[in-house]
């Protein structure tokens, strides 16, 4: 069975709404991030950050991995109206890994934290990245 997690785009998050291209180029940015720790470290960081392939498909991101451990999740955006604020949803399938959970929960903190979202993981908990 599929499970979920939700960022939540508010009036205390950077933007209101965001695209798909946007949030592609967010993981850009942590690859970019995570290499320059692994060159910090002298190891190569940046294949066990980020192990996926990121594809856009009919509106969501696509992340599929070959690697040991990991298989895929998906990445969308919704729109709850004109007036209301976007949401981006993590999904994880019914054949996703555990290691693709550990690096879900990692990601969604991660951009509810770069956009200042309210996340809401993957066993219901909540925790909020901006200013209440």
């Amino acid at each position: 069975m599929a499970s979920h997690a939700f960022i939540k785009l508010v009036g205390g998050s950077i933007q209101q709404h965001i695209t798909v291209d946007e949030v592609e180029n967010l993981f850009h940015y942590y690859k970019e991030i995570t290499n320059k720790t692994g060159q910090q470290l002298n190891f190569e960081y940046e294949s066990s950050a980020f192990p996926y392939e990121c594809r856009q498909t009919d509106g969501y991101l696509s992340l599929t991995s070959d690697q040991r451990g990991y298989a895929k999740m998906y990445v969308g955006i919704g729109e709850a109206g004109d007036e209301h604020p976007s949401f981006l949803q993590i999904t994880l399938p019914s054949d996703s890994k555990f290691g693709d959970r550990n690096k879900a929960n990692e990601f969604s903190k991660f951009l509810a934290k770069k956009l200042k979202g309210e996340l809401t993981l993957f066993n219901g908990r909540k925790m909020y990245f901006y200013k209440r």
